[in-house]
């Protein structure tokens, strides 16, 4: 291992310590992660908070052997460690990363290809609302789902993480996305971030889908909300359609009109990021790459961000359970805080 300075023994991190609510989450102090030969070990800047992230605090999505039991599944920083085997990265290169666990920490390590640059002109704070999302919708409704030039695509959850990311990724790849989502303000944002058409959730969500679309359906529905809003995704869908299930916000079983899907001729597939390997993860990272220079460009819209400090991650939490933020919640390292304080 090679590293850019003498490192401290150990580093705070915020730790789950029962299963629970919000207040479960405590600052502590643990020793610094080791790093293996493929790895690279970021000083955190900044760390994206996510769904997953309360479902472990709640008890409910266990870390995958292996990885780390700190929450934290995205981060911004800078490289300060070299596992041995590591050749496409340097040290003291800021970058992002989509962690295994650990982000929520002043340091975590990460496998080599899991990492990417900054797009330019991105803030850490900015640049950490990124990886989780995008590695998720890319792998998710790019390269599973075939989301292509010319379909259509309804997002659920539309001024969030995930649905946000699923916007842009679409209007990057020339697809059309219609939000859904529950405010005005919130389809405001929406709409700002690319998307075509906003549905109130207090709609008839598929009859406005088939208004839209002319009668046809959309080609692709991104599905973070679960529950009762299956049989509605199905009736929204074109033929041949594909329906992505990221997240279930609102339940985790629901009937499903099978012989409407049948019909059809659907597709509706579920995928969690965390426990695959290191490989899939590693693809995932070269596509979102291809993405990184529209993003530098000074007309792109970057994701709103509320930034809390690490060391209060439960108010964090508490916001994200509320569901009445737009965009992304992301926590401030105290080297976060010292790196925003020097450029402003």
């Amino acid at each position: 291992m090679t590293s850019s300075h003498l490192l401290p023994a150990d580093m705070l991190a915020t730790a789950i310590t029962a299963p629970g609510g919000p207040e479960q989450l405590l600052p502590k102090r643990f020793p610094l992660p080791e790093i293996g030969p493929g790895d690279i070990l970021i000083r955190v800047a900044a760390a994206g908070v996510n769904g997953p992230d309360l479902a472990q605090r709640r008890g409910h999505y266990d870390p995958p052997p292996g990885a780390s039991p700190l929450p934290g599944l995205e981060v911004a920083g800078i490289v300060v460690a070299l596992g041995d085997e590591v050749t496409n990265h340097q040290l003291g290169a800021s970058v992002m990363a989509l962690t295994n666990g650990g982000g929520y920490a002043e340091y975590v390590a990460v496998p080599a290809g899991q990492a990417l640059p900054l797009p330019g002109g991105w803030s850490f704070a900015e640049a950490a609302a990124l990886p989780e999302t995008w590695f998720t919708v890319t792998q998710t409704l790019v390269m599973r789902a075939g989301l292509s030039r010319g379909m259509s695509v309804l997002v659920h959850g539309a001024s969030g993480g995930i649905g946000g990311a699923a916007i842009q990724i679409a209007t990057l790849l020339g697809a059309k996305a219609i939000g859904v989502t529950s405010s005005p303000q919130k389809a405001d944002y929406a709409m700002a971030l690319g998307a075509i058409a906003t549905i109130d959730r207090g709609e008839d969500i598929a009859a406005r889908v088939l208004e839209l679309t002319d009668g046809r359906g959309v080609d692709r529905v991104v599905d973070v909300i679960g529950g009762a809003m299956a049989a509605g995704n199905v009736a929204a869908s074109a033929r041949n359609g594909h329906i992505v299930l990221i997240s279930t916000l609102e339940g985790g079983t629901a009937p499903v009109p099978l012989r409407q899907m049948m019909a059809k001729g659907l597709t509706l597939s579920g995928s969690t990021l965390r426990p695959q390997d290191s490989a899939t993860k590693r693809a995932i990272a070269e596509r979102v790459g291809a993405f990184l220079p529209a993003l530098a460009s000074p007309s792109w819209r970057k994701p709103d961000i509320a930034i809390f400090e690490m060391e209060k991650a439960s108010e964090a939490h508490a916001a994200m359970e509320g569901r009445g933020h737009i965009g992304k919640l992301v926590l401030l390292t105290p080297y976060g805080r010292e790196r925003a304080a020097d450029l402003s």
